[in-house]
């Protein structure tokens, strides 16, 4: 073997920056160590993200009342936001003001009434040769609630969650206030042949995001009002609290429903079997219509999302995330079909001008 051929060969080595292989390794570990930190962070500030997007979700609401009003009042949009602020505010105080004591009493003979009527189920499942026992259905609650998320655990108390919902309140009205700004300081971070595109799906979910909101915002205000008047007429007890109940809990799809309708069965079986009869019927014609009749005309159509991926969407969401997980599992899920959808289009149209371009030569 020839001197040449035993002659060591020097390669670049760490410390030699200016070498164009070392740069190009370090910008590839640098990717992978980008994408460790980001998946962490997601992961410790899983709290702040899921009250960042509440925030956007309250602030889609906002916009939509105040376009919504804006078709009718043609002052400037700052005084449009502020009266659907005064009256979401007067609304709720009044509401409070009227029912708030018998609304407190009303929910600790629920909680009472609940409570005695799983002791019943227990023991007629025992009389059947199951072995459950009521304290392993209160268990299995217990368990249930306890196992969301990280992020139930700071908004599992009172105090969390009023802290919490006044973090998304003031945050949604400084993004309603003027939400151009926001977009663009977000467009701005983005490279300038990406910002077209980023505004064009941009528009597309708040548009879609607003008209999920307006349907979930009707469909609220219909079973709620609908199932305290109906059991109302029907005698049914605790129908005011019941009704706040079904209208609230109706946020949630699929998951809401059915809390609110074991609640009302519940209720309405603890005045007799007539009365839980009714009560069962009345919350099989409000979730009908609204359905059939609100969800398909007003949110259907914005969204066209399937029920089972909603629901998957949401025990997933719920379990990662807890409370907030379930709230927010509908819209995000709106707003990733959005951007998918854009998406795809976005390709085809740069596949149909590549094949242009070969025509053409």
């Amino acid at each position: 073997m020839s001197d040449a051929q035993q002659q060591h060969i020097e390669q670049p080595g760490p410390s030699e920056l200016r070498s164009p292989l070392v740069q190009h390794e370090i910008k590839r570990a640098g990717v992978w160590f980008a994408m460790a930190i980001g998946i962490a962070l997601i992961v410790l500030l899983a709290q702040p993200i899921m009250l960042i997007l509440g925030a956007l979700v309250f602030t889609t609401m906002m916009d939509g009342g105040t376009r919504l009003l804006g078709r009718v009042l043609p002052i400037g949009r700052g005084w449009r936001l502020t009266i659907v602020l005064l009256a979401v505010v007067a609304f709720l105080a009044y509401t409070f003001y009227l029912t708030g004591s018998s609304l407190a009493a009303q929910a600790q003979a629920m909680r009472t009434i609940v409570e005695a009527q799983v002791e019943r189920v227990g023991g007629w499942m025992q009389q059947l040769g199951i072995t459950t026992t009521p304290e392993d259905l209160k268990s299995l609650a217990q368990q249930a609630m306890s196992s969301m998320g990280r992020v139930t655990a700071a908004v599992g108390t009172a105090v969390g969650a009023i802290t919490s919902g006044v973090m998304m309140l003031v945050l949604a009205i400084f993004i309603a206030v003027e939400p151009k700004l926001y977009e663009r300081g977000v467009a701005w971070m983005l490279p300038m042949d990406k910002r077209a595109h980023f505004y064009t799906v941009a528009d597309k979910m708040a548009f879609t995001l607003r008209r999920l909101m307006f349907g979930r915002l009707i469909g609220m205000a219909v079973e709620g009002v609908g199932v305290w008047l109906l059991l109302w007429a029907g005698g049914v007890p605790m129908a005011g609290l019941l009704g706040i109940l079904t209208g609230l809990l109706a946020f949630l799809p699929n998951i809401g429903a059915i809390i609110s309708g074991v609640l009302i069965v519940l209720v309405g079986f603890s005045g007799g079997t007539h009365t839980g009869l009714y009560a069962f019927g009345v919350y099989m014609a409000v979730q009908i219509i609204d359905g059939y009749l609100i969800v398909p005309m007003v949110a259907k159509r914005a969204t066209d999302l399937a029920p089972a991926l909603v629901l998957a969407a949401q025990i997933l969401l719920g379990a990662l995330f807890g409370i907030l997980g379930l709230f927010l599992a509908d819209p995000i899920v709106a707003m990733i079909k959005v951007y998918l959808e854009e998406r795809s289009k976005a390709l085809a149209g740069q596949t149909i001008l590549k094949s242009d371009d070969k025509n053409g030569d």
